[in-house]
Parts: structure tokens; sequence; C-alpha cells
């Protein structure tokens, strides 16, 4: 049965899911629901990537749709920046290695002195990437969490009961390292260093840890450890809960009912379930599972292997509403993401959009709730009362900064960009003062400036996530035998037009001055003339050149946009795609 308004969810989205199941299952626990707390976890070991902030974003998202459906909820981004470095990111310092295994929150800033620690620096990071996607949360630092003693009564439980937690852990995983030492990590105060130190006998009346600095394996490679033998009481904080109780220690410190977690740490999440149960007497949070990012290659996208996309990098050439669409599109399933996605979401946003004004009509009444939900969501539940911006292809925007990339930084390139929309046909004169117009303007003018690859991430035959109908990474377009009969019909008339304009004297720059109306004429001629012949509608052609060059059912004038574009890349393009 379709989804209707009446029986909608909140704003009928997996994130109003998972926000009902939440409500209904404190309901059954008859917990007190003052406020509903959601966790993320902020990695604070190397740079943050996308899916570092897909998690706090996704559980801002949950912290939303309760508030929708009537409770107060906050979002808790805990910084676990008292972790120490096992590895050393590509790219960075090699002086860190001389910090192997000592915690991020006591390792020097090795981009300067912008931030007081490597780790404030990683966290800075993660968290600039949240506030400039708007997003809402109470920040928790790792370092302070331990040194207040906030989860000190959870680690006496915890290390009261380690022999019993020790043999869950092999049970489960059969690791058997927690049946030897205790699942926490002290601070050796001679090395100052985590990991190393074993933990070897808990006093509960003292609430003390003896242990010995005697080396571990840490990825796997051996680290041998000082040979420091000493004591530790937990009010200091000078050490910290390894990660299959940590969780478990957090939840109720924190009274946290929902986390999400990625399908790498299924095991650890599963045993911190046990230990807050079992152990700490809480009842763990509601879960959501996401797959990984991964690369382009297939690869995870990973701090330690140099192959990050971070929220910086995405944000310089696309806006904070692609990105949080990319996050909020959906939860499950495997992610290859990368810069060539940002045209492609871009538009989508622009999609949604015309969706939710009625612009654009979608015909399944459940897609339409879903569309709009998402597209509430990523406005922060406070949407724009009215269609404000006129929306043109981020390709076009693209292609026509990529004209005027090589004039003299005196240009003002934003205007001529405008100038060539008005001739297009695709904005007016009121339009030059559009804000997220110029936005956008100069977002594709920092993507012509850095020379992101065009061919891999402006759309096309191959375009990426534009239609509403491709929830996965396929192709939207897939021409037809008949279609590439068409194109390569119409590039041969196209390469002799090229032809009789190599003359000397002849031009169709874009950049100096002349209209080439003309010529623009000609090959919309071409084009429409064709069509004709053939026995196909005029608007069907064009409906295929531009998903060809733009990857949209609509565009501009296309004799105008092909002379602008250059006839010898169009016939590129059309080549490249009738053989595909």
């Amino acid at each position: 049965m379709s989804q209707t308004a009446e029986n909608t969810i909140g704003k009928g989205t997996w994130i109003d899911k998972i926000a009902k199941t939440i409500i209904d299952r404190e309901i059954e626990l008859q917990r007190p629901t003052v406020i509903i707390n959601v966790e993320s976890g902020l990695g604070a070991s190397g740079i943050p990537h996308i899916g570092s902030l897909g998690d706090a974003v996704r559980a801002y998202g949950i912290s939303m749709a309760l508030q929708n459906l009537g409770y107060n909820s906050r979002l808790i981004a805990f910084s676990d920046d008292f972790d120490g470095l096992r590895k050393v990111p590509i790219g960075l310092p090699d002086w860190l290695h001389d910090h192997i295994c000592k915690p991020v929150s006591s390792i020097p800033d090795p981009f300067g002195d912008c931030h007081n620690s490597y780790g404030d620096h990683m966290s800075g990071l993660l968290l600039e990437g949240l506030n400039a996607s708007g997003i809402k949360y109470e920040f928790r630092s790792g370092t302070q969490t331990y040194k207040s003693g906030i989860l000190t009564d959870q680690t006496h439980k915890i290390l009261t009961n380690s022999q019993k937690i020790g043999n869950k852990i092999s049970e489960s995983t059969g690791q058997q390292k927690y049946t030897k030492y205790l699942p926490y990590f002290p601070l050796c105060e001679n090395c100052n260093r985590l990991y190393v130190a074993n933990a070897l006998e808990y006093y509960p009346s003292e609430q003390k840890i003896s242990y010995k600095c005697s080396g571990n394996i840490i990825g796997k490679k051996q680290i041998e450890g000082c040979g420091h033998i000493g004591e530790l009481r937990l009010s200091k904080g000078s050490g910290k809960l390894a990660w299959k109780v940590e969780f478990a220690a957090r939840w109720q410190a924190f009274d946290i009912r929902f986390e999400a977690f990625g399908k790498d740490i299924m095991d650890s999440v599963r045993i911190n379930d046990w230990v807050s149960e079992e152990i700490l007497k809480y009842n763990h949070p509601v879960h959501a599972k996401y797959e990984m990012f991964l690369d382009k290659g297939g690869k995870k996208i990973s701090k330690s292997s140099g192959n990050v996309l971070t929220p910086q990098m995405w944000l310089k050439y696309g806006t904070p509403e692609s990105l949080l669409l990319l996050l909020y599109k959906r939860i499950s399933g495997t992610r290859h993401v990368g810069m060539d996605d940002i045209p492609h979401l871009m538009d989508e946003y622009d999609l949604y959009e015309d969706i939710y004004f009625g612009k654009v009509k979608e015909q399944n009444e459940s897609k339409r709730i879903k569309l709009t939900g998402i597209y509430e969501y990523i406005n922060h539940l406070k949407p724009p009362q009215i269609l404000c911006s006129v929306h043109i292809p981020y390709r076009i925007l693209i292609e026509q900064a990529g004209l005027f990339k090589n004039q003299n930084i005196d240009s003002n390139v934003m205007l001529q960009v405008l100038e060539r929309l008005k001739k297009y046909g695709m904005i007016r004169d009121s339009d030059f003062k559009d804000p997220i117009l110029q936005r956008k303007i100069n977002l594709a003018i920092n993507w012509v400036n850095d020379d992101v690859d065009m061919d891999n991430a402006a759309g096309g035959v191959k375009g990426g996530e534009v239609g509403v109908e491709n929830d996965k990474d396929s192709n939207r377009w897939e021409l037809t035998a008949e279609q590439k009969s068409i194109l390569k019909s119409i590039s041969t008339d196209l390469k002799n037009l090229e032809s009789r304009l190599s003359k000397p004297g002849l031009s169709t720059d874009a950049t100096k001055g002349s209209d080439n109306e003309a010529l623009a004429q000609e090959v919309q001629s071409i084009i429409f003339n064709y069509a004709k012949s053939n026995g196909f509608k005029p608007k069907e052609i064009f409906k295929l050149f531009y998903r060809i060059l733009i990857n949209a059912d609509k565009g501009p004038r296309l004799g105008n946009y092909i002379v602008d574009l250059g006839l010898g890349n169009v016939i590129k393009t059309l080549d490249k795609s009738s053989d595909y």
C-alpha cells in the first residue's frame, strides 16, 4: 500500500522511522523522556573525512526528528581526543613517529600553532564542517571527560567485573587479551604512552590499578614498552577504557538513547551493549548500522591511508545543502563517494526543491513525501517559504566559469558568467543579484581554478545521482542504439561545419567579444533539420543533447551553448557518448 500523509511518520523518511523506534522503546522501558540524547563519536587521530561527518550529521537528523515528534533532544559530539596515535597518517610530518601511542591531546599540532594539540586540530576540522553545515551539538572532549571524573563510577564497575567481561569478549570475538589484562589502558607516567602499559590488577576498595609498561602489538607491529611498573588511581583520569567497554560507560554517563555505528565496529558495539545491560544495568541505546564510505576505486576512505575526502574539500566546490543531501538520502548500502558527486548532488538538491514547491510534479505520492521530507531535514526543518533562487545546472556554471579561466585577475568572471546565462535565456536581469546563484557561481569558479577533473565530475551519459529514480550508484541515462546513431550523424555534420570554420580569419572564441549568433543559428538548424528529416520531434533531439552535455532534460539555448563550449569539445563528447 502506498504511503499517504495520513499514515506518514513525521516527515516520511528513514530518519523519522528511527526516531519513532526510539520513542516507542523509551515508552516501553518507562524511562524519563524530558530530553532524549543522541551521540556521535568524533575521531581525533587523523584527518576527518566525509564518513566522520556523516556519523554526526545523521545523528543530528535523528535529534531533529525527535524534536519534530514533540520531544526535546540534543546531539552530544564526543571527541576521542584521549585516544593514542596508533599510526602516522600519510602526508603528516615524520616527527610524529616519536609520539606513537601518546594521547593525541598531548601531541603538538603538526599544522603549526593554530590549535593546542594534534587532537584539538583534528576535532576542530570536523567541528568546522559541522558548523558550516548548520549542525547543532554539545561538544565533549574525551580527555576532559576522563580527567573530570565523569566516567569514574562506570570504570569502577567495569574493572570490578573485568574477569566476567574478559570471558565474554573471548567467547564472543575470540580475543583473549582481556582474559589476561584489564580492559583499561593506563597512561604510563614514565613514557606518557597508552596501549604499551598493560593494566594488571584492580583494587576496588582503593579504586587503584597496577600496571607494567611491557609493550604491545599496535597495528600488527610490536611496540616496546619502557618497562616502568606503576600504579594509578581512577580519580586522576590517567588512563582510559578500551573500546570494547568505553561506549557502554559513555552511554550511561551521558544518558544516550541513540548511537549509529559502522559495520567495521559491529563486534565492539555488541560487547558494549552487553556491558551496558549486564554490568552497568543501563539499557543500551537504539542503534542504526551504516555502511562505510568507499572511494571510487572501492577502497575504504581512511584517515591514515591518504584517500580522504574532507568536508572542507567538499564545501570548497559544493554547497552545504549538497553535502547534507549526500548524507540524508539514505543510511543503508555501501556508498562510493568522490568529488565527481558534487555536480550531481548540487543539481539533485535543486530537483528536490522544485518538487517541494510543486514546480516539478512527482506522481508517486510515497516518493514525493520522502523527497520533500529529506529536503526539510537538509534545511533543518526550517525550509524557505518561497522558491527564491533560479536553478542552473552546475555543469553549466562550471563550463561557463571555464571560458574565462585565463583572463586577468581584474576580470569580473561572475558578471561575465551571468551575462552568458542571460544570453542563453536561463536568467533575467533581476537574477543578477540572486545571492544563492552567486554563491554557486563562486563555487564553480573554485572548481575551474583548481582544475578539478571535469570529465569525471560533470555528468553526461555516465551521470550520477541527479534523478530521483537513481538512489544507488548507477547511471541515469542509457543510450539506445538509435540514439547513438543520431549522435554520430549530427557529429558528422558538426565536423563538416568545423572544417569550414578552420579557414584563416574565422573564430568561434566565445570570450573575444563576438556573439557568433549566425554560427549558433547554423548549429541549431543542423540539429533541428536532422530531427525533422528523420521523423523525430526536435524537442526529443534537444533533450538528448541536454542529457549528454549537462545531464538534464532541459537547458540553455542549444546553438549558443554549443558554440560557447567550442564545436571541437562538443564533437568529442558526442563521439565518446555514441561509442560507449
